[in-house]
């Protein structure tokens, strides 16, 4: 067993212990992974490891403790520790936060970060920097606003959060019947949404030269974690733009849980078991 004095814990015989520490940091030992049976500190094991290094040494990590070793891993890695650890201990500031198998503790620490990550975008206003900018200028974008749940701005969103998207154009110039659409794409630019005034039935027009457009879009945001771009344009129903922006702004979602793809569909999964009669 290895004990730590400094937080009253001790790591039982034979087990691997996860450590996810936040805040103020502990001055841990920092052993190799060891080539004998004997219990060791590692701070960070992998990280720096290609794929087959890294699952050759989880298969050590896993024999050593087999045959009787006490490992203690400090790491943010979840996939590691979901993998081999017998137990995590989440910590913040060198004080205990949570302690238990890592499918109790390691959800918690989600939830945490989840709520953190959304906390650290709220009230940030999240700049226009578009990759293109295409048009005749008969408009001319002044504003994009990603908005909370809370109305506040919103660099971050929670999956499942009711959110804001509000573009404003001013013109330079008369257009009989603008269009106003935006067009949401994932980091690699796979489009995942996209819809305008004309398809959603509005016609703000006709419009003269100083005027101002706002429209805005309220929906779900039904979306995986990851990172996302917002494209905007003013354009006529022909599609001859006014002024297009790409990737005008980006946003991030974060959730409590790990969901593969794009779109959240929060299924409602069953299962059944047949036996032979």
């Amino acid at each position: 067993m290895i004990q730590f004095n400094a937080l009253g814990l001790t790591a039982p015989d034979a087990c691997i212990v996860g450590v996810i520490e936040e805040g103020h940091k502990l001055a841990w030992a920092n052993d190799p992974v060891p080539d004998q049976v004997t219990d060791a500190v590692l701070q960070y094991p992998f990280c720096q490891a290609d794929a087959v290094s890294r699952a050759r040494g989880i298969s050590r990590l896993v024999e050593l403790r087999r045959a009787g070793a006490t490992l203690v891993l400090i790491t943010h890695d979840e996939t590691l520790l979901g993998n081999c650890a017998d137990e995590v201990w989440w910590l913040r500031d060198g004080k205990l936060i949570a302690r238990g198998d890592p499918s109790e503790v390691l959800p918690l620490y989600r939830r945490h970060v989840a709520v953190a990550l959304r906390s650290s975008g709220e009230g940030v206003t999240v700049p226009v920097a578009p990759a293109l900018r295409s048009g005749d200028s008969r408009a001319r974008l002044e504003s994009v606003e990603l908005k909370g749940e809370n109305g506040e701005p919103a660099a971050v969103w929670r999956s499942g959060e009711q959110v804001t998207i509000r573009v404003a154009f001013r013109y330079t110039a008369e257009v009989a019947d603008p269009v106003i659409g935006i067009l949401i794409r994932t980091r690699i630019g796979l489009n995942v949404y996209g819809t305008n005034t004309e398809l959603e039935q509005l016609h703000p027009g006709p419009l003269k030269a100083g005027d101002v457009l706002r429209v805005t879009y309220r929906f779900r945001c039904e979306l995986c974690p990851g990172d996302y771009t917002v494209t905007v344009a003013s354009h006529d129903p022909d599609g001859v733009w006014h002024d297009w922006l790409e990737d005008a702004v980006a946003f991030a979602v974060t959730d409590s849980r790990y969901t593969a793809g794009v779109a959240n569909l929060r299924a409602q999964v069953y299962a059944e078991v047949g036996h032979p009669e």
